[in-house]
C-alpha cells in the first residue's frame, strides 16, 4: 500500500540546515504552485546544490547583489532568476541568514494540474518531460522574478508553497556532477536524483557559449 504524501508545509527549520543536507532531503517533496488559472503541484525527482562563498558555481560566490539578495535572506525562500535571456529558474534557500546557499529545482512529476501545464509546456511529447530541466520546471509551474522572495514555508494562499510529501529512502537517492557548471565549480557531485526515475533530466556537461564576432 502507498502512503499518502503528508501536505503539511515543511517547516523552515528544514531549510536551515546545510546544502548538502538539505537538497537529498527535497526529493520526494511536494512543490504547489498557486495561480489565477488553477494549481500545479509537482514531486521533486532532481535537484542540485548551491554552496555560496565555498562554491564557485553559485551566484552568491563574489557576494551579495541586487539579483542575489534573496539568497542572503531566511531559509524557505524562493530564488528565482532569469538565463540565456529566456528561462527562469527556480531555487530554495538554505541555511542561515547571511549565509547564502540553495538548491536548484531541477526536475519533477507533475502529480496535480498536468492540463494547465500541458498549456504551457506545448514541446513536451509526454507528461514526463512536462518538467524535465529547471526551465522546464519553471515554465510548467508559471515562475516568473515576481515569485522572488517568496516564503515557501508560509502555507495558506502563498503563490508557492514546499509541501513535506514523502521523502525517498537514502538507497533510491543518487549523485552526480552538476549539470552544465563550468570551472572549479563543475567538480561537486551536487546533483542529487532520484534511481530509475523517468522525469529526471539527462546529464549535460558545460558547454562554453559562442560569442558573437
Amino acid at each position: 500500500m502507498i502512503a499518502t504524501p503528508d501536505r503539511t508545509p515543511l517547516p523552515r527549520e528544514f531549510f536551515d540546515r546545510p546544502v548538502l543536507e538539505v537538497a537529498p532531503d527535497l526529493l520526494g517533496r511536494l512543490i504547489v504552485r498557486s495561480t489565477l488559472d488553477g494549481p500545479i503541484e509537482l514531486r521533486l525527482t532532481e535537484v542540485e546544490a548551491y554552496d555560496g562563498p565555498n562554491d564557485p558555481g553559485s551566484h552568491a560566490y563574489r557576494g551579495r547583489t541586487a539579483r542575489n539578495e534573496v539568497m542572503f535572506g531566511p531559509p524557505g525562500h524562493v530564488y528565482v532568476y532569469f538565463t540565456y535571456g529566456m528561462w527562469f529558474c527556480i531555487n530554495l534557500v538554505c541555511g542561515p541568514p547571511g549565509r547564502a546557499s540553495g538548491v536548484l529545482l531541477r526536475a519533477g512529476e507533475i502529480t496535480d494540474g498536468a492540463e494547465l501545464a500541458r498549456t504551457r509546456r506545448l514541446s513536451a511529447r509526454n507528461d514526463k518531460e512536462l518538467a524535465k530541466g529547471p526551465a522546464r520546471l519553471a515554465t510548467a509551474l508559471g515562475v516568473d522574478r515576481s515569485l522572488d522572495g517568496t516564503d515557501a514555508c508560509a502555507g495558506g494562499e502563498t503563490p508557492l508553497r514546499a509541501l513535506t510529501g514523502t521523502a525517498v529512502p537514502s538507497d533510491q537517492v543518487r549523485s552526480g556532477p552538476r549539470t552544465g557548471v563550468a570551472g572549479d565549480g563543475a567538480v561537486h557531485p551536487w546533483r542529487f536524483w532520484i534511481a530509475n526515475d523517468p522525469t529526471v533530466s539527462p546529464y549535460r556537461a558545460h558547454t562554453p557559449r559562442r560569442r558573437r564576432s
